[in-house]
């Protein structure tokens, strides 16, 4: 069914934030609060939001700054804002979290992120922790190290040349385009998103979907990734946390899976004691728009189960 609520939020930041609410079939146990990635919407989540509904799981997701019907004076589609983007973009979260507070006082909050929302759900985790129940960070990679600096020495260049506010050129084929290409036989430059094809096609067909982030958007995600590659951000965030880390052994984004086993086993010689972390064989990279969606949602639901009780 479709979401039961759509509303627009103030954010303090100044953004409107474009919220979409599916409320648990039934009486509710938890609120997940989704993350979506670059270059997607909110919307896009329908499915997932349905499948938690039954499983007595409220569903709320924005869309980010910069992405789908959010609208903010600096964040015009495909940047996060002037300055400051990523700070932003968390408060903007947190106003979200304040509103499910307000509306669900006494419901535990589970945050999800994917591929870009991995990246903002975990620097968000790195600041807000005491707010979050447990934390599901999917589809993200947070090993790049001298990858992610180069990557930020091109976008610097590219600022100084062309300006923050334009689309990168050379990030997008380093990115989206290496990956569509590295998959064998592919039929469309975003196969690397999922082996189903009616799923890719309603990609491509979406114009909310696939277009070229400005180079002040590239950055701001960039760096907060790299944000997340760093031990000491996370002293602040207590070890029992229950934590899932997910992604797809055929995914590039993540490293073929990598940049996945990176993250849980940094977090686990970090004293982290309620972690799980799976790679899923011949799945890229949009799990949840996937041909094994429905064995990888199971398996959240089972590990959501869990962490409620935790």
């Amino acid at each position: 069914m479709p979401f039961s609520q759509q509303r627009m939020v103030r954010s303090p930041t100044g953004a409107d934030l474009n919220l979409l609410v599916r409320h648990a079939d039934g009486r509710p146990r938890a609120v997940v609060q989704i993350n979506h990635g670059l270059a997607e919407h909110a919307a896009r989540y329908a499915g997932f939001a349905d499948f938690l509904a039954a499983r007595g799981l409220h569903a709320y997701v924005h869309d980010h700054r910069g992405h789908g019907a959010t609208k903010a004076p600096d964040a015009p589609l495909g940047k996060f804002a002037d300055k400051d983007g990523p700070a932003k973009v968390i408060a903007d979260v947190d106003t979200i979290h304040d509103l499910i507070a307000s509306e669900c006082p006494d419901l535990p909050v589970i945050l999800f992120g994917h591929s870009m929302g991995a990246s903002i759900a975990l620097n968000y985790l790195l600041s807000h922790s005491p707010r979050v129940h447990a934390a599901a960070i999917w589809n993200g990679n947070f090993s790049q190290g001298r990858l992610g600096q180069v990557a930020l020495g091109i976008l610097a260049w590219e600022r100084m040349r062309l300006g923050s506010d334009v689309p990168s050129r050379l990030l997008p084929k380093l990115t989206f385009q290496a990956w569509g290409k590295a998959v064998p036989n592919h039929r469309t430059p975003f196969d690397w998103l999922s082996r189903d094809e009616a799923e890719v096609a309603k990609y491509i067909a979406d114009p909310l979907c696939g277009w070229d982030a400005s180079v002040s958007m590239w950055h701001d995600v960039v760096s907060m990734a790299m944000n997340g590659g760093k031990d000491a951000g996370f002293t602040s965030v207590r070890r029992d946390l229950p934590v899932a880390i997910v992604g797809g052994e055929k995914d590039p984004a993540s490293d073929y899976g990598k940049g996945i086993t990176h993250l849980a086993n940094r977090m686990l010689r970090m004293g982290f004691s309620n972690l799980v972390s799976k790679v899923y064989a011949d799945t890229r990279h949009e799990s949840l728009n996937e041909v094994n969606r429905d064995l990888i949602m199971d398996d959240f639901a089972a590990w959501a189960d869990g962490a409620l009780k935790a």
